[in-house]
C-alpha cells in the first residue's frame, strides 16, 4: 500500500477534479501492474493498473481509494471495471466520501464475491489526497501557507530586501511543493514589490507549474486570476491544492478566516532584528485561543535550514 500511495503522489496538484489514486497489483509475490491517475483525471488509476497487468485472475489489487461506483461519460465505473476482472481480493486505503461512490464501490466488489480489506494505511492516504477530501468535506481546496523566515519571524530587511533568507536546498523543496499543487497564490503588495514568477524552476518540473492567483480587488494582470478574499478559493474551478506564498498581509487574511490546513515554515540560521513580520494581524484576543490548533507533522533539515511541517487540528479530526 505504501508503493500505491507513491504512485498516487505522482498525480498530486494535476488530476482536479478527480482524486490523485495510486494503483498496485501484485500476484505470486510479483509485481504485474501499476497506475496512477492521469492528469485531468482519466485514466483512473485502477484502469491503468489493469490494462498493464492484463489478466489479473488470482491477485491482489492494492488501491489507495474506494474504486468509483458511478459512471461517467469519460470512462466506466472502476468497481465495473475490477468486477470483470476477477481479482481474488482488493485492499483498499480509504472510503470514498463522494456521494456517488460512498460505500458502493466496495458493496459492488464484494456482491461479486471479490475479497475487500479497507483501512489500510488510511491516515496516509487521507493527507495525500488531502485535496479531494477538503472539496469534498469542506467545499473548498486544502490550503498551504508557506513562511521562510529568519529565526527570529522576519521574512525582509525594514526596506522590504528578502533575497535570500533560505538556502538552495529550502528553495528546491519549495519549488517541489509547487510542483504538487493546482494553484499559488500571493497578496497585492507582494506582485506589486516583486513581480514573482510562481513557477516551477526544476529540471524536468517545469511544466508542472501551478495556476497563479492574486489576492486582490483589483483586476489581475495577464496570466493571473484574481480572487476577491480568501473564501472565493470555494469558486475556483479544478483547485484541490492551493499554495500561499505571501505575502504577511495574505497569510494574515487566510489564517484570520481559519482557512489554513497546512503550515510549512522554513526558518533560517540568521537574526534580522528589525524587519517586515511574516504574519500581519490574524485576530487573537486571548492566547488560550491559540493552544492546541496546530500539531506538528514532520520536521527535517534541508542545509542549514530547517523546515517543520504543521498540520491544523480541527474538531473532530
Amino acid at each position: 500500500m505504501a508503493a500505491a500511495l507513491a504512485l498516487g503522489a505522482r498525480g498530486r496538484g494535476r488530476t482536479a477534479p478527480n482524486p490523485n489514486v495510486g494503483c498496485l497489483i501484485v500476484r505470486d509475490g510479483r509485481v504485474i501492474g501499476r497506475g496512477w491517475t492521469q492528469p485531468g483525471g482519466r485514466p483512473h488509476a485502477e484502469a491503468m493498473a489493469l490494462e498493464q497487468a492484463g489478466n489479473v485472475a488470482g491477485a491482489t489489487i492494492y488501491v489507495t481509494l474506494e474504486p468509483c461506483a458511478h459512471r461517467s461519460p469519460r470512462g466506466p465505473a472502476c468497481a465495473d471495471l475490477l468486477v470483470a476482472a476477477r481479482p481474488a481480493r482488493i485492499v483498499m486505503a480509504l472510503g470514498d466520501p463522494d456521494p456517488r461512490t460512498d460505500g458502493l464501490g466496495v458493496a459492488r466488489l464484494r456482491a461479486a464475491g471479490i475479497a475487500v480489506t479497507e483501512n489500510l494505511l488510511a491516515h496516509e492516504a487521507a493527507r495525500g489526497m488531502a485535496g479531494f477530501l477538503s472539496r469534498q468535506m469542506l467545499g473548498r481546496p486544502h490550503v498551504t501557507l508557506k513562511l521562510a523566515t529568519s529565526l527570529d519571524g522576519r521574512i525582509a530587511l525594514p526596506d522590504g530586501r528578502s533575497r535570500w533568507i533560505t538556502g538552495a536546498q529550502a528553495r528546491a523543496h519549495a519549488h517541489v511543493e509547487r510542483a504538487t499543487t493546482d494553484a499559488i497564490l500571493v497578496g497585492r503588495g507582494t506582485y506589486d514589490a516583486d513581480a514573482p514568477r510562481l513557477d516551477v524552476r526544476l529540471a524536468g518540473l517545469e511544466g508542472r507549474s501551478p495556476r497563479r492567483l492574486l489576492l486582490s480587488t483589483r483586476e489581475a494582470p495577464e496570466g493571473w486570476t484574481a480572487i476577491a478574499s480568501p473564501e472565493a478559493i470555494a469558486t475556483l474551478a479544478d483547485v484541490d491544492h492551493l499554495l500561499v506564498e505571501g505575502g504577511a498581509g495574505a497569510a494574515a487574511a487566510f489564517l484570520r478566516e481559519d482557512l489554513v490546513d497546512r503550515l510549512l515554515l522554513y526558518r533560517a540560521p540568521l537574526l534580522i532584528g528589525e524587519g517586515r513580520a511574516a504574519i500581519g494581524d490574524i485576530g487573537l484576543h486571548d492566547l488560550a485561543e491559540a493552544h492546541g490548533r496546530w500539531r506538528l507533522a514532520d520536521t527535517r533539515m534541508l542545509g542549514s535550514d530547517r523546515l517543520e511541517v504543521y498540520e491544523r487540528q480541527r474538531t473532530g479530526g
